[in-house]
């Protein structure tokens, strides 16, 4: 039996770890496998794949625990090979090979065309190291895995950043720009689309790495030029590449959706050197003036990390001094996570983990108070809201008005007694708020 005969007899399953662009990978291995025989029961699955995130040492355990629990199923279910890729396996596979038994194929970030033939060399016995067999992941065929009105894309990957926190230039490599007229051709591919969310660790910097010019605004006019893209979100702006002339045409450009994903990181001076991170407290403040001038009622998110090494009470209070000041819209917050193989493992003045907690904690209490606040204040109001589905348990739809990513920002959960279409368009009646979500009817269709 030839591999692709023995894929068409298989039942596969997925499942997807991390971020949104590892979530952009699964989907293009998906359209590798060619199968029809896609499950989203793991029981019913022969061949489960496991791409995983290797970001934080929470992102590995995961990952591994993970594995785990499917590798139960060869004993209740039909389970007959484990498959792990991504960034875990690209990062640590000399680590794990010989260990990881439960895994029969380890395949890295840009090994993804390799499945089949892995798979069928596991098959035949072998467990299979394929880590490292090519440079890098060009599929732009994908199989959608998100709601049918919104859909990611992923414009570059790596980083040239080096934080001194980060794994991810280790992982990923350097910063590469996908062709434009590659993602142009993956745009129109996505069929009508009502929301395209555009993702890289750092999206600002698109096409710099081509010819040293950046071709960012660019992008975003000719994707807003194609007819089956409704509206465009931006995510992972880094603040230094925030300039006038993007900002300007997200004002002034119709279909991008007037919120931006800014991750900052911290505030104070001290520590964003420490971080290898660009800019001050004060130089974002006046950035998220700016921004607010410029794009009246844009929504800011963010993210922060409490902990970092070194980092002494009085730099927490300006952190935190600084998340008050700026009344993000919606924001993150992670402990540090003391990461071997970058700069800051190395550093001195590592915090207690309890303190690390303690602080993040107080930060999500500040922003809490933040967001509560603005939604209360849209209490009696109208928002335009985007239906993602049907909550059983609360026996309400939910969506996201503009200020909203989905996964990661809070939500519009509504009533009607009409009929409602997932992925349209409804106005909403903001009748009750918490810190996070918001609630309300349909006041009219």
């Amino acid at each position: 039996m030839t591999f692709n005969n023995l894929l068409k007899e298989k039942t596969i399953g997925v499942i997807s770890l991390g971020c949104d662009k590892n979530r952009v990978d699964t989907e293009k291995m998906l359209a590798i496998l060619g199968s029809d025989k896609i499950t989203q029961d793991q029981e019913d699955a022969q061949i489960i794949i496991v791409n995983s995130c290797a970001f934080l040492e929470s992102s590995r355990k995961e990952a591994i625990e993970t594995v785990f629990e499917v590798n139960e199923l060869r004993k209740t279910g039909k389970l007959e090979k484990i498959v792990l890729t991504g960034c875990m396996p690209q990062k640590f596979v000399s680590e794990m090979f010989d260990e990881f038994k439960e895994v029969d194929v380890f395949l890295g970030t840009g090994d993804y065309e390799f499945l089949p033939e892995a798979i069928e060399l596991a098959y035949q016995g072998e467990r299979v190291n394929f880590v490292g067999k090519a440079k890098e992941f060009k599929e732009k065929k994908r199989v959608v895995t998100t709601p049918l009105h919104y859909a990611y894309l992923k414009i570059a990957d790596g980083c040239d950043n080096h934080c001194t926190y980060c794994l991810i230039p280790s992982i990923r490599g350097k910063y590469r720009s996908e062709k434009e007229e590659d993602l142009l051709a993956e745009a129109q591919s996505l069929g009508d689309v009502k929301e395209l969310i555009l993702v890289a660790q750092d999206v600002t910097r698109y096409g710099e790495d081509i010819n040293g010019e950046n071709k960012f605004v660019e992008l975003l006019q000719k994707l807003s030029a194609l007819d089956n893209i409704g509206s465009i979100r931006i995510l992972y702006c880094y603040p230094d590449k925030l300039t006038d002339e993007l900002i300007a045409e997200i004002r002034n450009n119709d279909k991008i959706i007037k919120y931006l994903d800014i991750p900052l990181q911290h505030a104070d001076p001290a520590v964003l050197k420490r971080m290898n991170r660009k800019g001050t407290g004060e130089g974002y403040l006046a950035l998220i003036a700016k921004l607010r001038k410029e794009i009246p009622d844009i929504a800011i998110r963010s993210t922060f990390i409490a902990g970092f090494p070194g980092e002494t009470e009085e730099q927490f209070e300006n952190l935190l001094d600084f998340i008050k000041e700026a009344k993000f819209t919606n924001a993150g917050f992670f402990a540090y996570s003391r990461e071997e193989g970058t700069s800051a493992y190395r550093l001195p003045d590592q915090i207690d983990e309890k303190v690390k907690q303690s602080r993040v904690k107080k930060l999500y209490a500040a922003q809490k108070k933040v967001s509560g606040e603005r939604n209360k204040s849209l209490v009696g109001k109208r928002i335009k809201v985007i239906c993602d589905g049907v909550d059983y348990d609360k026996q309400s739809f939910f969506g996201r008005a503009y200020f909203s990513a989905p996964e990661i920002d809070g939500k519009v959960y509504f009533t009607y007694d009409g009929e409602i279409q997932q992925g349209e368009y409804y106005d909403v009646k903001i009748t009750k708020a918490d810190a996070y979500d918001l609630y309300g009817a349909v006041t009219e269709v």
